[in-house]
C-alpha cells in the first residue's frame, strides 16, 4: 500500500483542507496516521500553507531527533490496523542491556525483514555506559552511536519502536528483551546446536560464552 508506506516513512505530515472538516474528524484522521507512524509530526493546513522552516533543513534523518521523543513515542494502545500488514510495536525496560547482543539481534532482524522494516529507532541504556546509545534505521540502513550523558535523576531505560510490513510484533519485543544483561540465554555451555559456517549449517557444541553472553561454537 503506497499511501501507508509514505506515512510510515514520513517525518512530517500535512493534514490539508482542515477548514472543511469538523474537529472530531480531524482527530480521527490524526489517530489513524499515528497508528501507522506513532512519532510523526502532523501540521494542520489550509491551501497547503505551512511555515517553510518546518519543512526545510529539518535534518529529518538525524539521530538527534530520537532524543526528542515525546510521551507518545511508545504509545501503540488502541491500534487500528487499517492495512493489516503494516504494524508498529514498541517496548521499554530499565534493566541495562548488552550492546553486542542487541547489535547482533538487529542484524538478524535486518536479514529477516529487510525492506519490510519501514522505520525503527530507539534510545538504549547500555550496561556500564554513562551515555545514551541512539539508533535509527530504514530497511537495511542502520546506524547508531553513543549520544549525550544521562541526566542527573533521569530514568535510565531502553525503549524502541519498529514500524513495518508483516512483522512478528511479539517476536520483535521478545528478542529485544533477550538483550537485557539478566536475560536467560537460549543456549548453555554443552548444548548441541547447528552453526552457520563457510560450508553452510554444521553440527556443533557450545563450548564457551564470550563477554556479554554471546555463545562460541566449536564443530563436533
Amino acid at each position: 500500500n503506497e499511501a501507508v508506506e509514505q506515512v510510515a516513512f514520513a517525518d512530517r505530515v500535512l493534514l490539508n483542507k482542515t477548514d472543511l472538516a469538523e474537529e472530531a474528524e480531524l482527530k480521527g484522521i490524526e489517530e489513524r496516521v499515528r497508528t501507522i507512524n506513532p512519532t510523526v509530526q502532523i501540521f494542520r493546513t489550509q491551501h497547503s500553507k505551512v511555515d517553510p522552516k518546518e519543512l526545510i533543513n529539518v535534518k529529518a534523518f538525524s539521530l538527534d531527533r530520537v532524543l526528542e521523543m515525546d510521551s507518545e513515542f511508545l504509545n501503540t494502545d488502541g491500534e487500528h490496523e487499517h492495512d493489516p500488514t503494516v504494524v508498529s510495536c514498541s517496548t521499554k525496560f530499565e534493566t541495562p542491556l548488552d550492546l553486542n547482543l542487541m547489535q547482533s539481534w538487529i542484524q538478524l532482524m535486518l536479514g529477516k525483514y529487510g525492506a519490510n522494516l519501514y522505520r525503527y529507532k530507539g534510545v538504549l541504556n547500555v550496561d556500564n555506559a554513562p551515555t545514551k546509545y541512539v539508533f535509527q534505521g530504514v530497511g537495511m540502513l542502520y546506524t547508531g552511536h553513543f549520544k549525550s550523558m544521562w541526566g542527573p535523576g533521569e530514568k535510565r531505560e531502553s525503549r524502541f519502536v519498529f514500524i513495518g510490513k508483516n512483522l512478528d510484533k511479539q517476536a520483535l519485543i521478545d528478542g529485544f528483551l533477550k538483550c537485557k544483561i539478566d536475560a536467560e540465554l537460549r543456549f548453555k555451555i554443552g548444548d548441541k546446536v547447528l552453526a552457520s559456517g563457510e560450508k553452510g549449517w554444521v553440527p556443533g557444541t557450545i563450548c564457551a560464552l564470550w563477554e556479554g553472553g554471546m555463545p562460541y561454537v566449536i564443530k563436533v
